[in-house]
């Protein structure tokens, strides 16, 4: 069976999952978790044989935490998929319903999108979240994972098919010919989601007329106010920095405006000494700590790494014009006490996740309480931030009238619509 055809039987599948009901959709993923953690040895052992090819190759430390799925992480994934079962069913909901005349009922509904393509460099445990919130929300989906991590993908994709009755709705893909293809089959898929580099999202945007939701840089900053509680703030903005820098949520610069400087640059320092830092930052933050000089490159670089740059700012208003020019509206972060300056934050710097006071690893669909993720887009349209399973359905407007015509409605004696809004 060619690519294209496999795609095509994904579709088919898809839409006898969508015709399950929500407690059939919650059985299949009950065993498809199960089954994961029976036979989590050949993950595990599938896991170290791609870490091993990879170490062998000179992948990144970066990459290789990406990689990386020891038996705790594989268990803390299973229970997320769990919890995406108890979350209640994305399909079928009423978001609006307004009587348009006696007879003549308009209901806004949600529905599956239809067939999922997701195309992810190294990360394994992503390919388990996509899977269960595909289930959950009823969608088929279309998985390619990068080289560096096959062998995990495959004992994933390999255990699934097998607790779940072959999986028709799933599809994992396994070169780099067959992603040529995906990318051409708009007939069939609804929407792409690429999770990787900058470089690998961007070719995967140019590359198809498919819908693409996702983000290409994941340039995070953390203000730290002159009205911030000092310790709050380093605990806030190391965290940000260092509890998993290859994430995209993630800080990669930290904006200290001056008149604090003095006092947190140094504690904040001593904080980031421990875990080996590497920090970039201006002249003005070289005045109070040793570290490299920043060039204006390093305000626009996503690290993924115990890497940081650092810059003093005059006030909030220089640290929101900083975010604007060098952000990539994905999260960013204020630490202040001042609850005005909370809101302006909140109001003027456009990001997908604005938070004050918490770290920005806080940017995730299982800590948002969505279950899992697919993604963070930092799109307008349709979904943004973490994308649970709101962001994989759609919506169709369906009107159950009596025999009306838009005749009665013309004219200057015509029927006038009564528009009353509805509980949904």
């Amino acid at each position: 069976m060619n690519v294209l055809t496999s795609i095509k039987a994904v579709r088919k599948g898809a839409k006898e999952l969508a015709l399950l009901s929500d407690e059939e959709r919650v059985a299949l993923l009950e065993r498809a978790a199960a089954t994961l953690l029976d036979r989590c040895d050949e993950i595990l052992s599938a896991n170290e044989i791609d870490l091993e090819e990879s170490r062998e190759k000179g992948i990144k430390d970066a990459i290789l935490h990406r990689i990386a799925l020891p038996k705790e992480k594989l268990e803390s994934t299973v229970q997320a998929m769990r919890s995406v079962g108890k979350l209640p069913c994305p399909i079928g909901k009423v978001k609006e319903r307004r009587l348009l005349d006696e007879g003549l009922l308009l209901e806004k509904v949600t529905y599956p999108l239809g067939v999922i393509g997701m195309i992810f460099e190294a990360r394994p445990d992503a390919m388990i979240q996509i899977i269960s919130l595909a289930i959950k929300s009823g969608n088929g989906i279309i998985l390619k994972g990068g080289s560096e991590a096959k062998n995990t993908n495959q004992a994933i994709a390999r255990i699934l098919s097998d607790s779940l009755d072959g999986a028709k709705w799933m599809l994992l893909l396994s070169s780099h010919s067959d992603v040529d293809m995906m990318l051409k089959a708009e007939k069939d898929i609804d929407l792409i989601i690429p999770r990787g580099s900058n470089e690998f999202v961007r070719h995967v945007m140019e590359n198809t007329h498919i819908p693409v939701m996702g983000h290409a840089d994941g340039i995070c900053s953390v203000y730290i106010d002159n009205e911030a509680d000092l310790e709050k703030a380093v605990r806030v903005a190391t965290d940000a920095k260092v509890q998993y820098p290859a994430a995209c949520n993630a800080a990669e610069t930290i904006l200290v405006h001056r008149d604090i400087a003095a006092a947190f640059l140094p504690r904040f320092k001593e904080s980031l000494d421990s875990y080996n830092v590497i920090i970039h930052a201006d002249e003005e933050t070289r005045k109070y700590i040793e570290c490299l000089p920043a060039s204006e490159e390093d305000y626009h670089t996503e690290y993924l790494a115990l890497e940081v740059a650092i810059k003093v700012v005059k006030d909030i208003d220089e640290a929101i014009e900083h975010i604007a020019n060098h952000s990539s509206h994905h999260t960013d972060a204020i630490v202040t006490e001042n609850k005005d300056k909370i809101v302006r934050f909140f109001n003027e710097v456009d990001s997908a996740d604005v938070f004050a006071n918490a770290s920005t690893r806080f940017a995730d669909g299982f800590r948002f309480g969505l279950g899992a993720e697919v993604g963070i887009s930092t799109s307008k349209l349709h979904a943004r931030g973490p994308v649970g399973l709101d962001g994989l359905t759609t919506t169709k407007w369906q009107l159950r009238g009596s025999g009306n015509i838009v005749a009665s409605y013309s004219g200057k004696n015509g029927k006038q619509f009564l528009h009353k809004e509805l509980d949904v």
